[in-house]
């Protein structure tokens, strides 16, 4: 399973990058805007930044919401870096962008899904990556899993290549879930990264083997 980190942050991404583990990044309007980066010329820039720092995919989004507007936005993104993918939202117009990028041979990453439904018609239209927002639909009592279950098993039925981006994850067991059901991508803020480490008998143990050295040198 790939690894992505969800921020906009640079020392987030340099801190997960240093891991070893990381194999990409994504982002979006809403992290940028946190992180105070605001108009086109400084949100292009950034996307450049978070290229140099990773080696993996970096996906950048589309703010248009008609068919020539994400066409002239995304083929501008896809130019500034191999790495971009290119951030599509799961709409009419969406689908038919996806099918021209596919076309083109740019790479893209269907946003904003929360149906087995919306997942394969992205599928179909050639998305390299779809992303279930599986916290979202948590936070209105739906099961987020669930649904990349359903799109794992459609998926292995008619063998599509597009990989399985499990999107607003929040937590350590959403990664760990994510592992067990077979997504191809958790993408996550650096805190359930770095939870995956942390383990109180690991604190526990490694206190008392220091203590017993400590003991045997004196």
């Amino acid at each position: 399973m790939k690894f992505f980190i969800d921020t906009a942050n640079l020392k987030d991404i340099k801190d997960a990058n240093d891991l070893g583990i990381l194999d990409g990044v994504t982002t979006n309007p809403s992290l940028m805007a946190k992180e105070g980066i605001t108009g086109v010329a400084n949100i292009i820039a950034h996307y450049i930044k978070i290229c140099e720092l990773v080696d993996g995919d970096v996906s950048a989004e589309v703010i248009s919401t008609d068919f020539e507007g994400m066409i002239a936005e995304g083929e501008k993104l896809a130019a500034l870096h191999p790495q971009i993918v290119v951030k599509i939202p799961m709409i009419k117009d969406g689908i038919k962008a996806i099918k021209y990028f596919s076309n083109k041979g740019i790479r893209t990453n269907c946003t904003l899904i929360f149906s087995a439904g919306q997942a394969l018609l992205a599928a179909k239209a050639g998305a390299t990556y779809v992303s279930p927002f599986i916290g979202r639909l948590d936070d209105i009592s739906t099961d987020g899993l669930a649904l990349i279950e359903e799109i794992r098993l459609i998926y292995d039925n008619y063998g599509y290549e597009t990989q399985i981006l499990a999107a607003s994850v929040r937590h350590v067991m959403h990664i760990l879930n994510c592992a067990k059901i077979g997504a191809d991508v958790i993408t996550g803020p650096l805190s359930a990264i770095e939870g995956l480490m942390k383990h109180p008998l690991t604190d526990s143990g490694l206190a008392t083997f220091l203590a017993d050295y400590q003991k045997g040198n004196n």
